[in-house]
Formats: structure tokens, C-alpha cells, sequence
């Protein structure tokens, strides 16, 4: 089966390393976010970033699935998906939040 082969499957992860890139980017920035916001610091409050990660914790945490876990690689396949693209979108939220962040010259983004 070519479409399996470990090679088909590196050139896809290959070609979709900026998907990879900003789902770090949303793990990394949401707790400051989150922390500026509970602080009173950071306006306004992003409320689709902390509902689609509300959405992302809950489908991993639920026992239902789109496919159930119990059917191993491919279980685990689909929570991957979804929770990546969640993650993806929050990275889109939280533009306003990022140029907020990083808008003293002194700081730099990680």
C-alpha cells in the first residue's frame, strides 16, 4: 500500500510543518494570555480562543469520540485531528493578543 508507507506519511508531516509550528505557538501563548486577562491586563478578552479550547480539552476528556479509542492508532488518529485543528484556529484568536504581547521592542518572541 503506497498511500501508508512510511514515506507518503513523512512527506505529509513534512509538508504540513506550519500546522505543527502554530498549534505550539497557540500551547505557548494561551496560559500568558490567560493569565493577562485574569490580571485585568490584556482587553479585550478573547472569548473564541477560550471557548474552541474549552471545545479541544473537552473532546480529549469525553469517553465518546467521532472513533471510539478502543480501535487503537486510528482512536487516537481522530482526537489528534481535531484537537490540532482547534488548536490551530485559537493560534488565529489570538493575533490581537501576540501583537499586544510582543509590542515593546524589548521583548521578543520565543
Amino acid at each position: 500500500m503506497a498511500p501508508l508507507s512510511t514515506w507518503w506519511l513523512l512527506r505529509r508531516l513534512k509538508s504540513r510543518v506550519w500546522a505543527t509550528k502554530r498549534i505550539v505557538r497557540a500551547l505557548k501563548l494561551f496560559i500568558p494570555m490567560t493569565r493577562d486577562v485574569i490580571r485585568g491586563e490584556f482587553r479585550p478578552i478573547p472569548w473564541s480562543a477560550f471557548g474552541m479550547m474549552a471545545l479541544a480539552m473537552g473532546y480529549l476528556v469525553m469517553p465518546f469520540d467521532l472513533i471510539p479509542d478502543f480501535l487503537l492508532l486510528i482512536g487516537v488518529v481522530d482526537d489528534v485531528l481535531i484537537v490540532g485543528w482547534l488548536l490551530n484556529r485559537i493560534d488565529q484568536r489570538l493575533e490581537g493578543y501576540r501583537a499586544w504581547k510582543y509590542s515593546d521592542p524589548d521583548m521578543t518572541p520565543s
